[in-house]
């Protein structure tokens, strides 16, 4: 009976861990100096439970290194691990910082259950923390005239090792960083932080760059390919877009009513006033005409007058003078 209750008591914690479990990745590599950060993930109901980071290959044996249920110190920078857990997203992350050669080995993400009947889930991962070089991009590609920056890792121990930037093949093109940790021309410039990193900008690209080069730091050094592309000309054409609506009558709005109807008043004022200033010119022609009809009756009159006269005196031998008056239209013979 007690052997029973015993292996009842495995199996059950055996399926718990098989069908509840923790998973992260089984191995990391990262060069000495830097730091790593790791991600474990669980099922949603062990979103409100303590999550732990420990060194060790067996759980019975397992150092704990951090806790979730742990006080933080205030000083992020201070801490070498450092434990963060996301409920909404299901995972929580560890990152280890400034790791040595001696931090290599096997760790394990868990989360605490407790209980007789319950383990803890847990995974483990092996870290392995190395010497040399590596790039952030082995491929890089620019366009002919523009910049390209490769950054290139080291470990902690180049840390004091001049940086290089060679052509692969021609050792004579290789370029070195001075004490300061920088070289500049007018092509290349170099800049090392000293922190475990340092960034090549490749200035001015040319289609004769292509090729493959290398950083390095003492004995160490990675390759990188760079492609130069041609540079592009484009010419931009604006598009001419026909409009639907051109041919299709518009509605007259109350603006366009207002100013067609202030244009008609004023057409029609002016019409008005050619209209009376040309039957005033007629009608003072027309008076002239008529004044000078009755001048002209006048003078005949009194052509007739004088005739009647001349034959009522005869042989008169006399000449007669006709004064005429404008004015009172009145005559006076002498």
């Amino acid at each position: 009976m007690h052997q029973h209750f015993i292996l009842t008591f495995f199996f059950l914690q055996w399926i718990q861990v098989c069908l509840c479990r923790v998973t992260t990745e089984q191995e990391f590599a990262v060069l000495e100096g830097r730091s790593l950060t790791i991600p474990c993930h669980y099922e949603p109901q062990y979103a409100g439970y303590v999550k732990y980071w420990c060194r060790g290959r067996m759980k019975e044996f397992c150092t704990s290194l951090a806790r979730t249920d742990e006080p933080r110190t205030p000083e992020i920078s201070a801490q070498k691990v450092m434990i963060y857990d996301d409920p909404v997203q299901l995972v929580f992350s560890v990152t280890m910082t400034q790791l040595k050669e001696d931090d290599s080995g096997w760790y394990m993400c868990g989360v605490e259950i407790g209980g007789i009947w319950s383990a803890d889930l847990y995974a483990f991962t092996n870290i392995k923390v190395i010497h040399g070089m590596s790039v952030l991009h082995s491929r890089l590609t620019g366009e002919e005239g523009s910049s390209v920056m490769v950054e290139c890792f080291y470990s902690e121990k180049y840390r004091e090792s001049p940086k290089k930037w060679c052509r692969s093949g021609d050792w004579s093109s290789c370029l070195l960083t001075d004490s300061e940790g920088a070289y500049t021309d007018t092509s290349v410039d170099i800049r090392d932080d000293r922190s475990g990193a340092f960034a090549v900008t490749y200035k001015r690209l040319q289609m004769r760059d292509t090729g493959w080069y290398w950083c390095g730091a003492g004995q160490q050094q990675v390759a990188v390919h760079l492609q130069v592309l041609p540079r592009i000309i484009t010419t931009t054409v604006m598009p001419v877009t026909t409009s639907s609506t051109e041919n299709v009558p518009q509605p007259i709005t109350n603006n366009a009513w207002n100013t067609h109807s202030y244009i008609l008043g004023a057409l029609l004022v002016c019409a008005a006033f050619l209209l009376i200033l040309g039957f005033a010119i007629f009608a003072r022609r027309m008076w002239k005409l008529h004044k000078n009809d009755t001048d002209l009756g006048h003078e005949s009159g009194l052509k007739v007058r004088f005739n009647d006269y001349s034959e009522e005196m005869g042989e008169m031998q006399a000449s007669a003078v006709v004064f005429l008056n404008k004015n009172s239209q009145s005559s006076h013979m002498l």
